[in-house]
């Protein structure tokens, strides 16, 4: 039987390249739902192409363009938030892709775990900001949380058969972004379309700022300590601006596994899908020839402070890493419309954390509370 997919967030990079890999491997999976914020006409486009059972605008005001545009296809149409978690509930879902962005995906993830779904995570930000109780939920459920991020995967990968009690670290891998070799002080003047120039990954706007400012692997090393029950001095982020190890885990005795492939997401997005099994697939394929050196260095945690904070945070506890998410969503989306310079944001991170009133025990109202008044906070900080 065809495996039964939802993509909450169908119109974002993940999600589009999702739609790509089912496409190749239309044997394999039938896709149910597929979801949009904003991107109505794309989301139209998709369904059109792919004929969902149903589709969800979360802009209602967009819906009716939507329920129009697809009126002549057997294809349900939702909007609203709310249609979000409650879509994903559907009996004829095997499998919930969480492709969101944001802190927007921490729900309808909660909602899908709940009716006893799969759950393929491409949002760090559900473990991020609530780490602890999705993974109680996952516990409870018997819910099988399958990563989607590169590294995670690299990660999840090099760990299958061996004990967990034999892992002693894991080594995120991080490109080094397009700032890599910049200088410190002329960081204060890089623009959003330098910022938006990533050397190896195509990724939507959002994530490759938080790229640029390696807040990206300060998310990934909390999501990290959620997914493999790490302590944070367990977890260790180098640079490998050729992106080609993934991420590596070390064991007890001293030996180390990497997990290697070319910069493409659809093979761990393929991966999560289609996990326990492995698919042929015609993705290009790495040649030795083609990298001769593969390079690391150390990450510059004080010109790149966002890591840093990232790492105090999940250090903390509670509902700080909320903060820290919520301030950075606010940093990135004024970055991105020339409201603040690149160097403002981790200024804007790290005094709305300090802000926050700390919970170390939250539970998802708490969550929900730090997220929206950490976002009122660093508004008030935007010119």
């Amino acid at each position: 039987m065809k495996k039964r997919i939802a993509i909450l967030g169908s119109t974002g990079s993940i999600g589009c390249q999702a739609l790509q890999v089912m496409e190749e491997q239309k044997e394999q999976f039938e896709l149910e739902v597929i979801t949009a914020n904003e991107n109505a006409e794309l989301l139209i486009r998709q369904a059109t192409d792919h004929l969902p059972n149903a589709v969800v605008i979360a802009n209602e005001s967009k819906y009716t363009f939507v329920r129009d545009s697809l009126s002549q296809l057997p294809i349900k149409v939702f909007a609203g938030e709310e249609s979000l978690s409650q879509v994903v509930e559907m009996e004829s879902i095997d499998m919930v892709l969480t492709a969101l962005v944001g802190f927007s995906g921490l729900f309808p993830t909660v909602s899908a775990m709940q009716a006893g779904k799969q759950i393929a995570l491409a949002n760090k930000e559900t473990l991020v900001v609530a780490g602890d109780y999705i993974t109680r939920l996952a516990e409870e459920m018997n819910t099988l949380i399958l990563p989607v991020d590169s590294e995670h995967s690299a990660i999840f990968q090099c760990l299958l058969g061996e004990d967990p009690g034999s892992l002693e670290k894991i080594y995120l891998t991080a490109s080094g972004g397009p700032f890599r070799k910049r200088p410190m002080e002329s960081l204060e003047h890089v623009t959003r379309e330098e910022a938006l120039k990533h050397p190896n990954w195509n990724m939507g706007d959002k994530i490759t700022i938080d790229s640029a400012s390696l807040m990206n692997k300060g998310l990934e090393a909390i999501e990290a300590r959620w997914l493999f029950n790490l302590r944070p001095e367990q977890i260790e982020v180098i640079v490998h601006p050729q992106s080609i190890i993934h991420s590596i885990v070390q064991f007890v005795d001293g030996s180390m596994k990497a997990q290697m492939g070319l910069p493409d997401m659809k093979m761990p997005i393929l991966y999560a899908l289609s996990f326990p099994e492995r698919k042929r697939t015609a993705s290009p394929r790495f040649s030795f020839a083609d990298y001769p050196t593969l390079s690391f260095e150390a990450a510059d945690t004080k010109k790149f402070r966002n890591l840093a904070l990232s790492f105090e945070a999940m250090k903390k506890g509670g509902n700080w890493p909320c903060a820290l998410n919520a301030a950075n969503e606010v940093a990135v989306e004024a970055f991105l419309a020339g409201r603040i310079g690149f160097m403002t944001m981790p200024d804007i991170i790290e005094k709305t954390m300090k802000r926050c009133d700390f919970i170390p025990d939250p539970d998802l109202e708490d969550y929900k509370k730090t997220d929206q008044e950490s976002r009122m906070f660093a508004k008030s900080m935007i010119k």
